[in-house]
């Protein structure tokens, strides 16, 4: 893996903030919107329930963004 993913719904405002936040601290990722892509969807179920889910580089994942969760 050679970024973080970070998996999304476009109507979460736990990843709407996350997204703001980080592109304005220059941090980069990929984002993968799971209502767009049913593989992206399970890939997501797997590591979480809820959105945003982030797989960080090193294997490590984190569910929701500062608290906040969708």
């Amino acid at each position: 893996m050679s970024k973080t993913i970070v998996y999304t719904l476009r109507t979460c405002p736990a990843c709407l903030k996350l997204k703001r936040d980080w592109a304005g601290q220059g941090i980069e990722f990929e984002e993968r919107q799971v209502d767009d892509n049913q593989a992206w969807l399970d890939e997501a179920v797997k590591l979480g329930d809820q959105v945003p889910v982030i797989l960080y580089e090193d294997g490590r994942v984190e569910v929701g963004y500062l608290n906040m969760i969708s």
